[in-house]
């Protein structure tokens, strides 16, 4: 069945052009990321294990030469001459459990190998976007803390107005005053973490964008389909990378246990040999001697006794496997926890949206009506003030609620096995264009 995350674009609005996209800095991370790159050699050097692998079953070929000078006295007697000897021999494994074994290693860590780079892959993906969604959500917050502070300017300014002309007392300005400061502190700190937020994807990425497109106006997020968290565990169950490598480490810890029960077995081989040796002479006196010899036949190797050794990497491999077996139930246990937790992060994440939107539209109200009843008399400052501070911090909430959804729809595709560069792609589609 496959898997897709439902997102919704609605009153798609025109905003201002941007330095990077979240497409463009994930291209970027393709490139420069360092466990990335790291993951990428790790499976270039994973796809020679089934090359290693074959050339056990394939024919050997070697040569091999030597040259000596003899020197002999007898009595009375001096024989000095030089002999010479090179040959080859090409073997053929026709019986060798073993190497057959390790064959089918090789191809397993080759699988293995391109499951652990997809996993990279995704790993990149959920944290170039996580690095991204917490730079739009610092700016947000900064800027949230920026409207708080001109808010409080003003209340500020109009504070010491009034309190001039006695129509208030010097507890408002001090309210003003203290408020006003507060909002400064908090808008340092919070322009530090945006700062911060730059710099961790800069990490990632090798390069700090000047600026970053920032989510469209009325854009709407859809509940994850197919919308059934037991489809999306049992697919965790079976599709997840962690899953799938486990299975093939299980798969190759097996084929370990054969391959050490294989040196109890005879190895027969093809073995063909040529001989060619030449001596300038000989200890009895006689002339240059040449001898040729050419042979092909079956040699057979019998293991009888290797003093347990055998035995003991048995035990050893069938004690592995116990453990890659458990390993592999705890790896399905592990994806169908985090394809619930993703999946109820995401209806739970679209629930506090809506919730957060509803109070921003009462708080942005109440501080309408707050502010109109201070110039009526019927507020006072610190009405205004609480208002004003309740604005700024559901707008905040709200920002963190929608990217922390995306980040959980980008988990929840990761723990099914189906996250890819497509969910980029989507999620770069709910961002303001860039030039």
């Amino acid at each position: 069945m496959k898997r897709t995350l439902s997102i919704v674009l609605a009153s798609l609005m025109s905003a201002s052009a941007w330095g990077a996209d979240l497409m463009s800095v994930y291209r970027d991370a393709l490139k420069y990321d360092a466990r990335f790159m790291a993951a990428k050699a790790q499976r270039e050097a994973g796809q020679e294990k089934s090359i290693q692998g074959r050339a056990g079953v394939l024919p050997g070929i070697g040569m091999s030469a030597t040259t000596t000078w003899n020197d002999n006295t007898y009595t009375g007697t001096d024989r000095s001459f030089n002999s010479n000897t090179y040959g080859a021999e090409l073997r053929q494994p026709l019986f060798n459990r073993a190497a057959w074994t390790q064959y089918e290693q090789g191809k397993l860590q080759t699988t293995l190998a391109d499951a652990q780079f997809e996993q990279a892959r995704q790993d990149l993906i959920i944290r170039v976007s996580e690095a991204y969604f917490a730079v739009l959500n610092a700016q947000d917050a900064a800027e949230a803390l920026r409207s708080l502070r001109t808010a409080a300017t003003q209340q500020l300014e109009l504070a010491k107005k009034s309190f001039e002309v006695g129509t208030v007392t010097i507890t408002d300005v001090h309210e003003a005053q203290s408020r006003f400061d507060l909002a400064s502190a908090r808008l340092i700190a919070a322009e530090n973490e945006l700062e911060v937020a730059r710099q961790r994807l800069a990490q990632i990425i090798g390069k700090e964008p000047e600026a970053v497109a920032g989510l469209r106006t009325g854009v709407e997020l859809g509940r994850p389909q197919p919308d059934d968290m037991r489809q999306w565990v049992s697919s965790a169950e079976q599709d997840s990378y962690g899953v799938q490598i486990q299975q093939i480490a299980t798969r190759i810890a097996d084929r370990e246990v054969v391959r050490n029960e294989s040196g109890h077995l005879p190895t027969l081989d093809v073995v063909a040999r040529y001989n060619q040796s030449d001596a300038g002479g000989s200890n009895f006196g006689a002339g240059r001697t040449e001898n040729t010899i050419r042979t092909i036949g079956l040699e057979l190797n019998v293991p009888l006794y290797q003093g347990g050794a055998v035995s003991s990497r048995t035990r050893e491999a069938a004690a592995l496997l116990t453990k890659a077996e458990a390993d592999l139930d705890d790896a399905r246990r592990s994806a169908a926890l985090a394809a619930r937790q993703s999946y109820l992060g995401v209806t739970s994440g679209l629930a506090q949206v809506k919730a957060l939107e509803a109070a921003e539209v009462s708080s942005r109200s109440a501080l309408d009506a707050n502010r109109l009843g201070y110039e009526v008399g019927v507020r006072i400052n610190i009405d205004v003030l609480n208002a004003q501070s309740q604005l700024a911090d559901t707008q905040q909430q709200l920002a963190k609620a929608r990217y922390d959804t995306l980040i959980a729809q980008l988990r929840l595709a990761a723990a099914a096995g189906a996250l890819s560069e497509q969910d980029v792609e989507r999620l770069n589609a709910l961002l303001t264009t860039a030039p």
